[in-house]
């Protein structure tokens, strides 16, 4: 049951089982008003926002794709920046105080000596050796959205001292650093993916839901066939066959590619049972006495009516473009350095011994985990809101 936010009553309290008379509206006291002559979009909207877990995640999802736009600003090194002098250094704790006293955000600097039994590097913070945090300061310089010099960043190591909050990897680079430039393609990827099967889905499923025939069946052929085969050695299979002399960019588009040409069966399916059903509606059949031609009917008259339908099942199938991207990735045959995403970053901890001995490469798997719950619920809190029976 749906309620109206502003009185805490169910929206079917204002909806009177009497017939209603468009004359008679000084009978109607004004919530009840307000809720005959609220839009479809603004009565989702009310049930929407009581999605508590929807709306918060859709807040984070916000801020994250926020993020991505200044992402150069945000990371305290450059994507590539190397401190060989740290490698697999562990993540530094921030403090506020130093022997009682009030300092402000600062790190302790760090010795590194070799255990020549393990041959591993110990590090151990020195708290004699205060190294304050900079914040807008001036720090590694890179080319905003690779267009633009500059060097400013939201906060930075002391002069000569070293910020990993989450340590560092092999290579002696910042970890948080590059959990945020991977968010860039990691949650981008997701989106142009939706595009390319949002387009194909509506496309080839409308078509076979107004026409029906030899197409329709063709179709569901195809489908069935599509959707037999198990994605992830489908993904790895495509993903092979790019040549290995593409540019990074080039590698981008074509895993875009394939996870959006492999991900429109389900939303065809969806488009095609629903275009079987209003086909026969009154008014289509008006709009065909009329004339209009079946693509304007499908784009004009039958689409919108599914519309909410058709995006709360879009916010569901972005995750798992995501996890696609991700697993390719991590298997190694996805996206090639030097663009990183996170599930490039996760090649780092395939080793048992690595993680044992570096658990802090796994953090990228943090922000994996929170983006597809925080799609899942967005896309349950849409669904709910454009369910015209909730």
């Amino acid at each position: 049951m749906s309620y109206l936010p502003e009185s805490g009553a169910p929206l079917s309290h204002y909806v009177s089982t009497t017939p209603f008379d468009p004359y008679s509206v000084e009978e109607m006291t004004g919530e009840q008003s307000r809720v005959y002559q609220a839009s479809q979009l603004r009565l989702m909207w009310w049930k929407f926002r009581m999605h508590n877990l929807a709306v918060i995640s859709a807040v984070f999802l916000g801020i994250l794709y926020l993020m991505i736009l200044i992402v150069e600003f945000l990371a305290p090194y450059n994507l590539h920046t190397r401190n060989v002098d740290f490698i697999h250094a562990p993540p530094q704790q921030v403090h506020l105080f130093d022997k009682g006293s009030f300092v402000g955000p600062f790190v302790y600097g760090r010795e590194m000596k070799l255990d020549m039994d393990t041959l591993r590097r110990v590090y151990t913070d020195n708290p004699d050796k205060v190294e304050p945090l900079r914040f807008f300061c001036s720090g590694d310089p890179y080319k905003f959205w690779g267009m633009v010099e500059a060097n400013t960043h939201l906060v930075c190591p002391a002069e000569g001292g070293q910020f990993f909050l989450l340590g560092s990897d092999r290579l002696g680079r910042d970890v948080l650093s590059r959990i945020l430039y991977g968010a860039r393609i990691s949650l981008t990827i997701g989106l142009i993916g939706i595009v390319i099967s949002f387009t194909l889905g509506i496309m080839i499923g409308g078509w076979a839901g107004y026409h029906g025939g030899w197409f329709d069946l063709a179709v569901q052929r195809v489908i069935e066939v599509l959707q037999s085969i198990p994605s992830i050695p489908l993904w790895m299979a495509l993903a092979a066959i790019m040549p290995i002399t593409w540019s990074p960019m080039l590698i981008y588009l074509g895993i875009t590619a394939i996870l959006g040409l492999l991900d429109w069966t389900g939303l065809a399916r969806a488009v095609r049972s629903k275009l079987l059903s209003l086909r026969e509606e009154d008014y289509v059949q008006a709009a065909q006495l009329m004339g209009a031609k079946s693509s304007r009917i499908i784009g004009r008259h039958l689409v919108p009516g599914f519309m909410s339908h058709l995006i709360a099942t879009a916010t569901l199938s972005i995750p798992g473009m995501i996890l696609g991207e991700t697993a390719l990735s991590f298997l190694g045959l996805g996206l090639r350095p030097p663009i990183t995403s996170w599930g490039i970053l996760l090649t780092e901890a395939r080793s048992v011994s690595v993680i044992v001995f570096y658990p802090w490469l796994l953090f990228p798997i943090i922000p994996v985990i929170l983006v597809i719950l925080a799609f899942n619920f967005l896309g349950d809190g849409l669904r709910d809101a454009a369910d015209p029976y909730k």
